[in-house]
């Protein structure tokens, strides 16, 4: 259970939709809702086509309320996240479902030859999903993404399973209402598009009290999905959250938030009666859920030998999986592993301490994180506050040295959704033996089954033992996204993989949630997704934090997604070297 969430705060809707507004919202859906289901490929596909243009023309005034929003600036790199968080993740994943619909009516069958399976080490079927295309590839060189599926199944089960929704004759349609998170912009209407262009139901959006401004924004990017009464935007806080969730009218629910919501809505208030609920597997919601909800996300540096240019490098990394959106994600690295007997160890840290040293503080825009901020701070001797924070921020702050062998430690268990990156270590030495250890720490002490992150040197791969050893520790991660040298975010934001927590989640001890979303090969039956990179790369990524031209790279990249062409890559090119 995450200790965290007893310190959120509840964001208040300034302007909640209505009961009588909720209830003709959701009569519209349903009666829609099977003509949806029972549309064509095609006309699914060109409804989708649609909203590649009117995503591309909202992009630039979405993005500039969100940047408002957060306390940053248009004409600073930071805006680049909510360039890449919002207009250009969502476009992406638009025109790749329109072309796995147009790809379905044209063959029959999704794009799943030979070409994309391999078998991991352990046995496990594995499905390549990036790069989908030959762009792809050129504008992320050298990262991949496969996704494992679950033990047992072979690749003609993944291919004959895959899509599933388009093998049935005559659908009923569902009613799916989304819970919207309030911090990263893509996400709830992501979230929309896999249930209506994957499952095949209409859907009900309520927006997050923390970011209903983009509720405009929302409606004019998807318009064609909205005009035809198959996707609707409400506003309300936890009130109209409940009332729609009991709804007669609404078939499932789908929530990115935090495990104390999701246990609220499924087992009720805390005290004896959700007790009994939980060991009697009795729930109150007794209508399926889907859910995404976070993690303490582990970054393991396993102990090798690294240059200063290597080791500068990782540093950066791993700051920027910490600064995004003012560390609000639930993929942020919160939790380092190192060795203890590691020789770079201090340098290592000292680098960290430096890149995050030089970056302003962010609006702490995300509710109750003063108070996150303050309960996990304070009483440690060992808190350093990075740079000064004025009104309304908080500072960049490390917690470094935490025992792992304390049981009771907060940090392990308690998602801090606010700018604290802690560190703790390991005894072994030994990178194969180290890894194994990180494993069972990982999988045992931390709170979350959502996100993990793996950093090893290629020649510390290349070891004996230590290949094997990396392969054992990502088939025992329990994680829905592992990444090796690369951010998790990553996973998240190229729509190709599915994004979720391992399904070793229960709805009694929910941790990161169950299910999956983006997943546009509509893969069924998925243990993880593993994203592996370089251990470093030139030019620097955009979403390095220490890119200083990230901000006039996020919107060619928007137009670059919605409309791939050979002829646009040179000004990316250039826009990624100016700031390296």
């Amino acid at each position: 259970m995450s200790a965290s969430l007893a310190m959120s705060a509840t964001a208040q809707s300034k302007s909640a939709t209505p009961h009588p507004r909720l209830d003709e919202a959701l009569a519209t859906l349903k009666e829609h809702a099977t003509p949806f289901a029972r549309l064509s490929v095609t006309a699914k596909a060109r409804l989708l086509h649609a909203c590649v243009e009117t995503t591309l023309a909202e992009g630039r005034a979405w993005t500039e309320s969100a940047v408002a929003a957060k306390g940053l600036s248009m004409d600073a790199s930071s805006a680049f996240e909510e360039w890449a968080g919002g207009p250009m993740t969502t476009v992406r994943n638009i025109r790749i479902l329109a072309e796995m619909l147009d790809e379905l009516s044209k063959n029959g069958k999704l794009p799943l030859d030979d070409s994309r399976f391999s078998t991991a080490p352990d046995g496990a079927t594995q499905v390549r999903v990036f790069p989908n295309s030959a762009m792809d590839k050129a504008l992320y060189a050298g990262i991949s993404a496969t996704v494992r599926m679950e033990k047992g199944l072979s690749a003609a089960d993944v291919r004959k399973s895959a899509g599933s929704f388009y093998g049935k004759k005559d659908p009923e349609g569902r009613v799916s209402l989304v819970l919207g998170a309030g911090n990263v912009a893509s996400i709830a209407p992501m979230d929309a598009l896999y249930k209506m262009f994957v499952e095949g139901c209409v859907c009900l959006v309520k927006m997050n009290p923390v970011n209903e401004y983009l509720e405009p924004h929302y409606e004019r990017s998807l318009r064609p999905l909205v005009d035809a009464g198959y996707l609707r935007f409400v506003r309300g806080g936890g009130e109209e959250g409940a009332y729609l969730c009991t709804h007669a009218l609404v078939d499932d629910v789908h929530i990115t938030g935090s495990d104390r919501t999701h246990d609220l809505i499924v087992w009720g208030p805390p005290g004896a009666e959700r007790d009994r609920r939980k060991s009697e597997h009795d729930p109150l919601l007794t209508k399926p859920i889907s859910s995404e909800l976070g993690c303490v996300t582990p970054v393991v540096i396993v102990p090798g030998t690294f240059s200063d240019s290597e080791l500068q490098f990782v540093a950066e990394n791993v700051a920027s999986m910490v600064t995004n959106n003012a560390s609000c994600n639930c993929n942020a690295g919160k939790m380092l592993v190192t060795s203890g007997a590691w020789p770079q160890r201090k340098d290592f840290l000292a680098r960290v301490r430096a890149v995050l040293s030089a970056q302003k503080p962010r609006k702490a825009y995300y509710p109750g994180a003063f108070d996150r901020w303050k309960a996990l701070t304070t009483g440690r001797d060992q808190v350093e506050k990075l740079g000064t924070a004025k009104e309304g921020e908080l500072p960049w702050t490390l917690i470094f040295g935490l025992d792992s062998k304390k049981a009771d430690e907060t940090l392990f268990v308690t998602e801090p959704f606010c700018p604290i990156l802690s560190e703790t270590t390991l005894d072994e030495s030994e990178p194969a033996k180290f890894l194994a250890n990180a494993t069972t720490f990982c999988n045992e002490r931390l709170w979350g089954t959502l996100s993990a992150v793996l950093i090893v040197h290629p020649k510390t791969q290349a070891q004996s033992g230590v290949e094997a050893a990396l392969e054992k520790s990502i088939s025992e991660l329990r994680y829905g996204a592992v990444g090796v040298n690369v951010w998790t975010g990553l996973v998240y934001g190229l729509v190709t993989p599915p994004w979720g927590a391992h399904p070793s989640s229960t709805p009694e001890d929910i941790q990161g949630g169950l299910g999956w979303v983006h997943n546009t090969f509509m893969l069924e039956g998925i243990e993880k997704c593993v994203l592996r990179g370089p251990l470093t790369a030139s030019p620097k990524p955009p979403w390095f934090v220490t890119h200083t031209n990230a901000h006039k790279v996020g919107e060619k990249l928007v137009d670059m997604e919605a409309h791939p062409s050979w002829l646009k890559v040179p000004a990316i090119a250039l826009g990624v070297l100016k700031g390296s």
